[in-house]
């Protein structure tokens, strides 16, 4: 069995994770913003995971049992936050808009040569304040906890691209589409339709920072065309595809 490090502190550093790198599960009694200042950095915890590319980052509360995964050359930068400062009220993990005050903001208070002191302090003022003011978004993938679910939501897993029926899918994993449907919206919180199209845009970010064009990944992502992809991409995001490749 895994042991799950504890560390009193949440740290507040830059770090720089090469493409399939990965932080082990551990937890911290403060909260902390993940955010990729280039790649994707993706989190997981027992409930899911939350993907965030460069104008996203990810809010892990504290005591969150989370693992960190880099996706193309990541920067990331953590920044920890005593329990008492939770200006968004959240008790779980979540993707907030990260606006370019906002980013400049983290980026300062995670310099290494940002020293302690009044000015610090004022830096960490306003960040709060953005903090409060950033939309969460819909870049959260839950995991499954019945099994049939999970035995349908690994083949998916395994192949974005699969445009089987959740009538088809059912047969090969021993569950009608009726128990699905109902499995999908008990225990995930949302329907087939939306589950996969979430897990296909989680992946299409990832491909992305990993330099595959944005056809390449439609296609491999399920979409069949890129103009598909893109409108999806679009209404999810707010940008192309393109602003999410590295530079």
């Amino acid at each position: 069995m895994q042991k799950i490090r504890h560390q009193s502190t949440a740290p507040t550093r830059t770090r720089w994770l090469g493409p399939g790198a990965a932080i082990d599960a551990h937890r911290h009694d403060d909260h902390q913003i993940a955010y990729a200042g280039r790649g994707v950095v993706a989190v997981t915890t027992g409930a899911g995971s939350w993907v965030a590319p460069a104008n996203r980052a990810i809010w892990i509360p504290a005591g969150a049992v989370h693992a960190h995964q880099a996706h193309g050359e990541l920067e990331l930068h953590l920044v920890g936050l005593p329990a008492a400062d939770n200006p968004l009220r959240l008790d779980a993990p979540a993707v907030l808009t990260v606006r370019p005050l906002l980013r400049e903001l983290i980026l300062a208070y995670t310099d290494p040569e940002t020293s302690e002191g009044p000015a610090r302090t004022r830096l960490r003022a306003v960040l709060l304040d953005q903090l409060a003011a950033s939309p969460q978004q819909p870049l959260h993938l839950p995991a499954p906890t019945v099994p049939h679910l999970k035995a349908l939501c690994d083949i998916l897993h395994a192949d974005p691209a699969d445009n089987r029926t959740l009538s088809a899918l059912g047969r090969e994993v021993g569950a009608s589409d009726r128990t699905l449907s109902r499995l999908f919206k008990a225990d995930l919180g949302m329907t087939f339709p939306q589950w996969r199209t979430q897990l296909r845009l989680c992946h299409a970010v990832v491909l992305l920072a990993e330099d595959i064009p944005v056809t390449t990944a439609a296609h491999l992502c399920g979409w069949s065309s890129a103009s598909a992809f893109i409108d999806v991409f679009r209404r999810a995001f707010g940008h192309t595809p393109g602003s999410h490749r590295p530079e």
